[in-house]
């Protein structure tokens, strides 16, 4: 009875031991997982402090440049435009854009080849507009500004590679929402358009966002509401932004089907 006895106390011990080792390692792997999920939160917490930091920064020290001394492109037009093209052309079209807006691009892809060959045919000059209202979109790092800040640069130092870095702008255009293009990445399309070193590399001083932000409230005081707009021979042209063919057709309207009839075509 004594043997039966003592066995059954060592059965009940070791399950009695299984039992609180089965419960020990429940209390492990709950405070593992605890452990897991507190340092997920820190790690994120920490993330979201760096990348708001980062945006704050950016904006912070943009708005400071907003706020410096009006410097205008040496090349501004008489209308405070950027001018692409002979003064003599039959033709000024006018492009009120910002550089984050999707509608522009879609406009760019519509018509830039033939902008393109009527402005190698002295047949239209192009004026380039640049606004900022998107700035709002790019998370605090004021990527329309920064954007149109180093087109003025450009149009500053060296004007004939305007047009190439204004339709490099909008082949690598960020979507609304996001932080956009560095200012680092800003310069590498400038330098592959052709642009020096030295002058991309001066896009960071933000000479010229003053100049955007009056670019900006200027096209608001004459009446534009939204990008693109387009100006030819300072009226507002109403047919399809969107189709070549209607622009073209208002080109050769305007220049009396003559002096931009070969070059507008029906691209």
């Amino acid at each position: 009875m004594s043997m039966i006895m003592n066995k059954s106390t060592r059965t009940k011990a070791r399950e009695l031991r299984e039992a609180e080792a089965a419960a020990e390692r429940r209390r492990r792997a709950r405070t593992t997982w605890a452990l897991g999920i507190g340092l997920a939160l820190i790690v994120g917490l920490l993330t979201a402090i760096v990348v708001v930091a980062i945006n704050s920064s950016q904006k912070a020290n943009r708005d400071s440049n907003l706020d410096g001394p009006l410097v205008n492109p040496a090349t501004m037009s008489a209308g405070g435009t950027i001018p692409v093209g002979e003064a003599d052309a039959p033709v000024t079209l006018e492009i009120f854009l910002d550089y984050m807006c999707p509608s522009c691009k879609q406009f760019e892809n519509a018509n830039s080849a033939q902008l393109s060959q009527w402005i190698e045919d002295g047949a239209v000059r192009v004026e380039l507009h640049p606004m900022n209202f998107l700035d709002s979109q790019s998370q605090g790092t004021m990527y329309s500004t920064r954007a149109a800040n180093a087109v003025a640069a450009v149009a500053d130092r060296t004007p004939d590679k305007v047009w190439e870095f204004n339709n490099a702008l909008f082949a690598q255009q960020p979507q609304e929402g996001t932080p956009g293009l560095t200012d680092e990445q800003i310069a590498q399309l400038a330098v592959r358009s052709g642009v020096p070193q030295d002058v991309a590399d001066s896009f960071t001083k933000g000479t010229f966002e003053p100049w955007v932000a009056a670019s900006n409230a200027s096209a608001s005081e004459a009446g534009i509401t939204g990008t693109p707009s387009v100006k030819i021979n300072g009226q507002a042209f109403k047919g399809d932004l969107y189709s070549a063919n209607s622009l073209a057709e208002a080109v050769r309207a305007e220049a009396g089907g003559a002096a931009a009839g070969g070059a507008a075509g029906d691209r």
